[in-house]
């Protein structure tokens, strides 16, 4: 059984999901050190998929299960994107 969420009753779903569990955990780890080495400064989701080459999808999903497992948290701050949005600037817990 896999630690990534999947549709319950879905075949596909819960292969899908298994098809990424080294594959996500190594992601989640490269998002985290990238976070954590930006120090003070941090990142936006924006920053991070930018910066590592990762789809959004990919990239805030997993820095949210960083955010759960309060790995990382809000800094309080926010910091334009590339699209001149607004975004959350993560920081290490």
């Amino acid at each position: 059984m896999t630690d990534i969420k999947f549709v319950q009753g879905s075949a596909t779903s819960q292969a899908a999901a298994e098809s990424m569990e080294g594959v996500a955990s190594s992601m989640q780890e490269r998002v985290r050190l990238f976070i954590a080495e930006a120090g003070e400064h941090g990142a936006t989701d924006d920053e991070i998929e930018a910066a590592l080459g990762l789809r959004h999808q990919t990239a805030s999903a997993r820095r949210r299960e960083l955010v759960l497992k309060e790995i990382i948290k809000d800094s309080g701050r926010v910091r334009k994107t590339r699209s001149n949005r607004k975004a959350t600037v993560w920081v290490s817990a």
